[in-house]
Parts: C-alpha cells; sequence; structure tokens
C-alpha cells in the first residue's frame, strides 16, 4: 500500500545529528575523520579571489600602449603596497616627471601592450568555515569540507531569520503559553539564546537585540513585526542572510501561538548549557527548516532514538497545519478516510481530519499538513 509522505519537524532529546560543513568553493580540510571538534572549531577554509581594478597606465603616461612597458616599475605577478610607484616616465632633465602611484595593496594581474591598461587585484578573502556543533568528524568532502556527527537536542522550527549563531540557553518565559515583554528583556540576555512563549512583537524583538542577545526562540511572531524588523517583506526566497544582530526562530507559527508544550520543556530543561541555532529557512523546494541543537555527549547509544515519516501518518500522530486558513495550528489525526475527495478546486486527494487542540475538528487534504516528528 502507498503511504502520503509528510515532512516533519523534528523535536528530539536524544537524536544523533549529522551536519554538513561544505566551502562555497574548493579549498583545504584541516581536519580528519575522527577528530573531535568543538562548535567554533575551523574545519575548512579557502580563499575567494579579490576584486580587480583597472588603470589606464598609457592614457595617464601619455604614451602608446606598446610603449607603456619601458616605463613601468613592476612585473606581472608582483606584489604592491598602496602608493607604490607602478610606473613613471623620464620627465624631461629629469624634471616634469609623471608618476604613476598603486592605488591599493594587492597584486599585478595583468598588463596589456595592446590596450595599455594594467589590472591590480586586491588580496584574496579568506574564508573558513566552523564545525557549529561540538562533535566528531565523520566523513571528509575532498578538498570541500566534513560531515560532523553529535548527540543531543534537536528541535526544528516553521519558520526563521538570522544565520547561525550560538549561546547559553535561557528562558525567560514563565510558561509555553505566555507573552513576553520589553521588560522582560534586560542586560543579563546578552550573549543568550532566549526561550520564550507564545508570541514576541517587533519592540521586544529590537529590545533584544540591543541588549546583545544571540537568538530568540518563540511559539509565534506577527508577519507585520517582521516585516517592520527586516524593513521588506519576506518572499519565498531562503532567508538565513539577515545581518539583523539576532537570530529568530518561530516553531508554531504566525500569530500569538502557544510554544508546542513539550518543546518549551526540552528546552527550558537545559537552560544553562550551550546551543547552536540557525534561522535558515526554505519552505518550498529543497526544504530547510531553521533549528536549535545542544549537544549532549553523555547520551547513550541505546537511549537514541529517531523517527521515519516515511512509513506515512498514522492515526494519532500529531501534525501542524502548513496552509491557510488553518496554518501553523496543531491538532491529532483522528481519521484516515482512504477514499480520494473532492476539494474546492475539483481535485480529488485524499484528506484526513485532525482534532484541533482548542477542540474544533476539520478535514483537509494530506498535503496541507506536517508531521510533528517527536
Amino acid at each position: 500500500m502507498a503511504h502520503a509522505f509528510t515532512p516533519g519537524l523534528k523535536v528530539s532529546e536524544k537524536a544523533v545529528i549529522y551536519k554538513e560543513r561544505r566551502l562555497p568553493l574548493k579549498g583545504e580540510v584541516v581536519v580528519k575523520i575522527g577528530d573531535k571538534v568543538k562548535a567554533d572549531d575551523i574545519v575548512a577554509k579557502t580563499a575567494i579571489p579579490g576584486d580587480v581594478e583597472t588603470l589606464n597606465i598609457a592614457g595617464r603616461l601619455g604614451v602608446s600602449p606598446e610603449d607603456v612597458k619601458e616605463f613601468l616599475k613592476v612585473k606581472v605577478g608582483q606584489e604592491v603596497n598602496k602608493d607604490d610607484v607602478i610606473a613613471e616616465t623620464n620627465g624631461f632633465f629629469g624634471l616634469f616627471k609623471t608618476v604613476i602611484k598603486s592605488p591599493i595593496t594587492g597584486s599585478i594581474e595583468n598588463i596589456s601592450e595592446i590596450t595599455g591598461q594594467m589590472i591590480l587585484r586586491h588580496p584574496p578573502k579568506p574564508i573558513e568555515i566552523d564545525a557549529y556543533i561540538d562533535g566528531y568528524v565523520t566523513e571528509i568532502i575532498e578538498n570541500e569540507g566534513v560531515k560532523v556527527q553529535t548527540k543531543g537536542t534537536f528541535v526544528q522550527g516553521i519558520f526563521g531569520i538570522g544565520g547561525e549563531a550560538r549561546g547559553e540557553i535561557m528562558r525567560i518565559a514563565k510558561s509555553n503559553d505566555s507573552v513576553i515583554t520589553e521588560n522582560d528583556i534586560t542586560s543579563n540576555c546578552k550573549g543568550k539564546v532566549l526561550i520564550a512563549g507564545a508570541f514576541i512583537d517587533v519592540k521586544t524583538l529590537r529590545k533584544a537585540v540591543s541588549v546583545g542577545a544571540k537568538g530568540i526562540v518563540v511559539g509565534g511572531i506577527d508577519d507585520r513585526d517582521i516585516k517592520e524588523f527586516l524593513g521588506y517583506d519576506i518572499g519565498v526566497a531562503i532567508t538565513g542572510s539577515e545581518k539583523k544582530g539576532i537570530t529568530l526562530i518561530v516553531t508554531e507559527g504566525f500569530g500569538q501561538m502557544s510554544m508546542a508544550k513539550r518543546t518549551f520543556e526540552i528546552l527550558s530543561s537545559h537552560e544553562g548549557e550551550v546551543a547552536s541555532i540557525n534561522g535558515a529557512t526554505q519552505i518550498r523546494a529543497g526544504v530547510l527548516r531553521p533549528e536549535v541543537i545542544i549537544p549532549n555527549f553523555n547520551l547513550k547509544d541505546e537511549d537514541l532514538s529517531s523517527v521515519d515519516s516515511s512509513s506515512g501518518i498514522k492515526v494519532g500522530h500529531n501534525v501542524r497545519i502548513i496552509r491557510a486558513p488553518y496554518f501553523g495550528l496543531i491538532g491529532k489525526v483522528t481519521k484516515l478516510p482512504p477514499e480520494l475527495e473532492k476539494i474546492e478546486t475539483e481535485a480529488k486527494v485524499r484528506i484526513l481530519e485532525v482534532e484541533l487542540n482548542d477542540g474544533r475538528k476539520i478535514t483537509l487534504p494530506r498535503a496541507n499538513i506536517e508531521l510533528i516528528e517527536e
């Protein structure tokens, strides 16, 4: 019998976690298989070629392109410092010289005898990637990166902004359904990953940035607050590259939405421990979810568990609705009719019945939900 595969958000306190750390272009891997790494350890590095600048040497010297080489003080491949003399005319009896100095510190990339142009290149820009999580290197991706494995708590969110960050977990909400305010954000939040409850507004978010918090994990946020905070609308493109001084992870959806009790309790139980977080999100092709990872090497292998959602949705599974008009609501599957049903678009699809947390029962296409893996 075929199953309807439904991707789900993972919430696990005892999981084996793998993270691939890959350079944007080929470079050098500086660790080996079996190495134990800290989150901020560099595992691979490379360099992006610097920008180029063009100088019209012939024009500035007032000579023909083929004569430029007679006046050069440098050669192709040579490194120069800013204001080094790179070309100079002899002048008249040593006077009225034309001197050209390098506008940058870098190297001579090319000198054309056809155009009389010189191309200078800025120094390469080093790029290093760290391990992101405490763990062990389990695989080397030749000249590109590594895979790192750890044990610990793994929580996925439904939406996020901001890139990778690390900080000590600090609970600032009394419960999973409480709403935090600016008064809950103090100087003690500096460098912390804050665990909030059901909602955060733009003023409170900005307060967290001002005190230097690393991240916030919260149940819900208004999409208007996100727009005001970022200064633009979030489209369908991937998030995570925002440079706003904080990483935000929303676990439930848009609006005031209580964080799932189990998620709140798991995160709160790790207060004082260091978490690696990433707000990068992509909902459509190539699904990417924001995440919280809290390494714990004391977990025993026999305690570790995983959920395979490919076996299909079953009655009793907890699910989250991912399309309007019930977007973000959470409930439990109560019925899985085998027959195809016609929906508003006239298409025939497989449906399911979900009992929401408020007691309502609704029927909707199976493609409109995702499994909450626990």
